[in-house]
Order: C-alpha cells, then sequence, then structure tokens
C-alpha cells in the first residue's frame, strides 16, 4: 500500500472484511482484507477484527521472538499456494506483539494508535520490515562513502598509489580526508519543485477492490519488471545555462554517470545516452516554448536488472508516463505517438477501453500471461509481471494488477 508520500509500506493495520472456509481443511479459514486472501488458523479472527496485514515480497526481522514461526521460510512473506488456493501475504493479531486493540485500532507498546482508516495505519518501521529482495532495499540504503569518494575520481583512485592507500584502514581514512568531499544530499534527492512530476510506484489492485465499480474504460499496458527512471528538463532563466537536466532513479537524482548507485554501472545514464533522452527533450521544449519543463519515466530492463525477466541481453529504457508543465500526465495514446516519432521504445499498450469485470477473482487472472515480443528481444513465452491501468478520462488515476503466476514463480 502507498503512503501519503507515494511510498510502498509493506505492514499496516486492516480490518478483515471476509472469513470463508475451506473445504477440506479443519485447522485453517481463508480471510479476506480488500483484495487480498490470506490463509489464517481457524478462529483466529472474526469479521471486522483490526490485524497486521503484510504484504506479499516483504522479509521480517529474524531476532524478533514473535516472528520466530517464519524461521523455515527464511523470513519471507511470499505468495504461496496450500491448501488448494493462493495466499498472499500474513495476517497477525495486535497481541502477537504484545500491543491491544481498541475497535478499529491497534495500540502499541508506547501507546500510539494505528487506526485502519487513515494515515496512523502504518507499522512497516516499527516492525522492521524491509522488501524480500536485497536490490530494492539497497536502492534506498546508505552508500559505501570509500566505494562512492572511488567512483566520484576514477583517474585518481586507479593510479598504483592511490590502491596501496585504499588497502589499509588507515590510508582510506586519509584519502578520505584529501577527496572524499561529498554531494549535498539537498542536490541528489529526487526532485519535488515540478508539481506533476511524482515517485514512480503504482497502487495494487488488492488495496481498491472498490475499483471493479469503475465501467469507464481503462487503458491497458504491460508492466516490465525493471529499475524505474525519471528524466526531466527544464527550462532555466540562466542566460548561461538555458536548460537544466534531471536523471533520476526511484528515489535519487543522478548528477553524472559517476554517481554511485546499485548497479556495478550507472544504468539511469546510461539509458539516457542510449537513446539521448537530453537532445530529445529540448527539441520539445524548443516545439513548444510555453511549457518550462517536460518529463519521461520509464523502466530500465536488463541483463543485470532484477533477474532479467525479459530475458534481455541489453539494457532497455520503455517508457510509461509523459508530463509537462501544462497539462501534467498525458495520456497514454497521445504519448506514445510522441514517443514513436522520437524513436523511443514503450511499454506495451494492450487496450484502449477495458472495462473492469464484475468479479475481482477474474480480473486477478487477467493479469497472466506472457510479454510482447517487442520488450523481450523477441524472446517468446516470457512471463509478465501483470498489468498497469489508466483511466482514460483522467491519466492521473491508475494501478496495477500483479500476475499471481508471476509471483508464484519469483
Amino acid at each position: 500500500m502507498l503512503n501519503k508520500d507515494g511510498q510502498r509500506e509493506l505492514a499496516y493495520v486492516v480490518l478483515i472484511d471476509e472469513i470463508m472456509p475451506l473445504e477440506g481443511y479443519d485447522r485453517v479459514e481463508l480471510a479476506r482484507v480488500g483484495g487480498w486472501h490470506v490463509i489464517v488458523q481457524k478462529g483466529q479472527f472474526k469479521v471486522g477484527d483490526p490485524a497486521v496485514y503484510f504484504e506479499v515480497d516483504s522479509r521480517v526481522p529474524s531476532d524478533r521472538e514473535y516472528f520466530a514461526f517464519l524461521a523455515k521460510r527464511k523470513y519471507k512473506i511470499k505468495t504461496i499456494k496450500m491448501c488448494g488456493v493462493v495466499s498472499q501475504g500474513l495476517l497477525m493479531h495486535a497481541n502477537d506483539f504484545g500491543w491491544a486493540s481498541d475497535f478499529h485500532s491497534i495500540v502499541d507498546e508506547k501507546g500510539d494508535f494505528h487506526n485502519a482508516d487513515n494515515e496512523s495505519r502504518f507499522v512497516t518501521e516499527i516492525l522492521g520490515v524491509v522488501h524480500i529482495e536485497d536490490e530494492d532495499n539497497a536502492k534506498s540504503a546508505p552508500v559505501n562513502k570509500y566505494k562512492a569518494m572511488a567512483q566520484r575520481r576514477p583517474n585518481i583512485f586507479k593510479k598504483k598509489w592511490a590502491r596501496w592507500f585504499m588497502r589499509r584502514e588507515w590510508g582510506r581514512k586519509l584519502m578520505f580526508m584529501l577527496f572524499g568531499r561529498k554531494k549535498k544530499k539537498s542536490e541528489t534527492a529526487f526532485p519535488t519543485k515540478f508539481p506533476y512530476v511524482k515517485k514512480t510506484d503504482q497502487e495494487r489492485c488488492e488495496n481498491m477492490p472498490w475499483v471493479l465499480k469503475d465501467k469507464t474504460p481503462y487503458i491497458v499496458t504491460q508492466k516490465c519488471d525493471g529499475s524505474s527512471a525519471t528524466y526531466i528538463l527544464e527550462r532555466t532563466h540562466n542566460p548561461f545555462k538555458r536548460y537544466e537536466f534531471y536523471v533520476c532513479s526511484r528515489n535519487v537524482r543522478m548528477l553524472d554517470e559517476k554517481q554511485q548507485c546499485f548497479y556495478d554501472e550507472n544504468v539511469y545514464w546510461e539509458m539516457a545516452k542510449k537513446y539521448d533522452i537530453e537532445a530529445k527533450l529540448k527539441s520539445y521544449l524548443k516545439d513548444n516554448r510555453h511549457l518550462t519543463y517536460v518529463c519521461w519515466q520509464g523502466e530500465i530492463c536488463g541483463p543485470n536488472i532484477q533477474k532479467n525477466p525479459h530475458h534481455l541481453k541489453e539494457n532497455h529504457l520503455f517508457c510509461f508516463h509523459m508530463i509537462d508543465s501544462s497539462k501534467g500526465k498525458y495520456d497514454m495514446r497521445e504519448a506514445e505517438r510522441i514517443w514513436i516519432s522520437y524513436g523511443m521504445e514503450i511499454v506495451p499498450i494492450v487496450d484502449i477501453s477495458y472495462r473492469m469485470p464484475d468479479d475481482f477473482d477474474e480480473f486477478k487472472q487477467s493479469a497472466d500471461g506472457f510479454y510482447s515480443t517487442e520488450v523481450t528481444e523477441g524472446t517468446h513465452d516470457c512471463p509478465r509481471e501483470g498489468y498497469v491501468y489508466y483511466k482514460t478520462t483522467d491519466p492521473n488515476f491508475s494501478f496495477k494488477n500483479v500476475s499471481n503466476k508471476y509471483l508464484l514463480n519469483h
């Protein structure tokens, strides 16, 4: 679930919506929370009870006694199939943590209320929950200051004498005193001054099952599985520098190609150069002089990213959002036409007038399938992660439907 800042939360307070029996099983039953279905012990919950829900693809700390029962699963919470059904995530009682429940709220040991109906519901940080993949955690983790220093000044740190110093603890400290000036955090923060540009996480449909009641046509795109990137070109008032170019990962601005990121090479700048993005954005601003900025967002997929589910031999950028200072986010159909004119690659659009079914299970199953070959370098039968849906009357309203079959195998 996304919080008010658009960041994904992995643990939060919910209310049990439904309890369903599992035929042939006397000790367990199926609980429903929104669109999530979770196997629980029989009698553990009743409808309306508050509980703590842990999302799929999360990992809990191994040093807390109340998570000891997850040791056999290496403290990972994944989509699993058991008792003939798909179970997604984990539900736990407030008293499992020594907390109390109060109607629709849970009270932790500090006396703080966590309510299922507002922003105080999130307990991700309190319980130490992180992403299941080290790659996802590392993207926002502190970097090794010595490695970052060496990457900022490669000509110096390739020299024999510099390598000699770096092999010794006192030498590393001395080199850091001389060459370790770090970029200010404000310089590398994701830019927030552009009103329509947001970080790229999408809400999961399981957290908004009510959306099936909306019969407005939707545009449906395939959801590529990689690392999201944001590129912005801003028109400035500086006569010596008329444009400012921003290259960003999901959370960080990459000031240059030497800046350290999770990957061995800075793939965000690699894509900027491969597709000549700065020049293309500049061309667009010159043709649309009323605009102060234009932004493209997309998914970088390739051999060393997210275990390469697309089976790619080189890195690609598949565009999915276009934004400008005047209209905000573009309709995907209009954005596609513009990207094609600039020779960009695009996430496949599979439907431009999709209407939501009435049945949630049917909706979930529709996400299963395979990627189009234009995002797999021609390889067939690559299971796709799922779909993203954009409302035709409001391109700012979108969400994702991740395939359960995909999750069971990743």
